[in-house]
């Protein structure tokens, strides 16, 4: 987790100042426009259902594919239906990706190409 979190509390950290900056500004750059729908996106990402928390490999998988920027085109509204189609095409069609991560507990260069392929193929089916 903390490999793939390590930056997160420092990126939410500058997504929060920025929001806060943006009400005020009319203009923002594509740079700043780009960072704050990220910093949405993760936060977005971030939560879980009361009761029913995730376990830590599907909660490395999520958090690692909104920071490398495979749900940068999702909408907002749809990282629900994102996040569940997810874990349901990695249980089908990818299985070893997170069994890899639960047992080596880190993202390896044995178990990264596998979770990238997974998460591109699941990008391209994905219908927002």
């Amino acid at each position: 987790m903390k490999q793939v979190a390590g930056t997160l509390r420092l990126d939410l950290a500058q997504y929060r100042a920025m929001a806060a900056f943006a009400q005020f500004a009319s203009d923002l750059d594509k740079a700043t426009q780009r960072q704050l729908a990220r910093g949405e996106r993760m936060t977005e990402l971030l939560k879980q259902k009361q009761f029913s928390p995730l376990p830590v490999e599907k909660q490395v998988v999520i958090i690692y594919a909104g920071t490398k920027g495979y749900v940068d085109e999702i909408p907002t509204a749809a990282l629900g239906r994102y996040e569940e189609g997810l874990f349901a095409f990695l249980e089908s069609r990818f299985p070893t990706v997170t069994k890899s991560i639960r047992d080596a507990k880190a993202i390896t260069p044995a178990n990264e190409p596998a979770l990238k392929e997974a998460l591109e193929a699941f990008g391209k089916a994905f219908e927002a």
